[in-house]
């Protein structure tokens, strides 16, 4: 998607409603070709998020709406939608989607676990380690990669006791949790804003610095751990 040649490398599963905004993210998604399978429906409207930037700070107001309405058996189970999950060799998914339909995630991270693919998971937020801590675990022996920011790794961390506030360490105890495919070691990788980007494979912990951008070039940071996944 990123490098856009071969087109449409990418395939995007998700919920709309059936109006404006859901053409309006069809519309977008062709333009980045990126394949996107929708699964439209009448009872909730397109979700839809506010972004309101205040120097180097943002804040968000969110209308979920139809992005909760998401079904594994209306959609994911589809014989022509399963078949692009099985032609996949990465996945990704967002930790936000556990709110919304945990079987589904499970059914790809299962999936791509007995295949030897790739299945990557974001944290996504504070409040999904601490709210949905057990559907978290339900799908982390499956996560091949597993991104976050500081505070969602310290969230984490708190949650499952590990005793620690020290970045790297909580990446390598993350790193070491159980894991179904033995095949892959698992990757964490956790960002610290303008600071140093920490990951964690077998027994070894990194640290990256973070390449710097001139002020003038940034327009701002909102969507910048998304970006940063891909």
């Amino acid at each position: 998607w990123m490098i856009q040649k071969p087109h449409k490398v990418a395939t995007f599963f998700g919920c709309i409603g059936k109006d404006e905004f859901g053409k309006i993210l069809k519309k977008k998604a062709d333009e980045c070709h990126v394949d996107a399978h929708y699964y439209e429906q009448s009872e909730e409207p397109t979700g839809t998020c506010a972004a309101c930037i205040t120097g180097d700070n943002r804040s968000l107001v969110a209308n979920l709406a139809a992005a909760n309405c998401y079904k594994k058996d209306k959609h994911l189970d589809l014989e022509e939608n399963w078949k692009l999950v099985e032609k996949a060799k990465v996945y990704y998914i967002a930790g936000f989607f556990l709110t919304v339909s945990l079987e589904s995630m499970l059914k790809v991270a299962k999936h791509a676990s007995e295949n030897n693919k790739i299945f990557s998971l974001n944290l996504s937020a504070p409040f999904i380690s601490e709210f949905y801590k057990d559907s978290l675990m339900k799908v982390m022996p499956y996560v091949d990669v597993l991104f976050g920011n500081e505070t969602e790794a310290a969230t984490f961390a708190r949650e499952q006791g590990f005793e620690t506030e020290d970045i790297k360490e909580i990446a390598k105890k993350t790193q070491s949790l159980p894991k179904e495919n033995k095949k892959r070691q698992r990757v964490v990788v956790f960002t610290q804003g303008k600071e140093g980007t920490v990951m964690a494979k077998g027994e070894k912990v990194e640290m990256f610095p973070v390449l710097e951008i001139d002020q003038k070039d940034i327009v701002d940071t909102n969507g910048a751990g998304d970006a940063f996944v891909g």
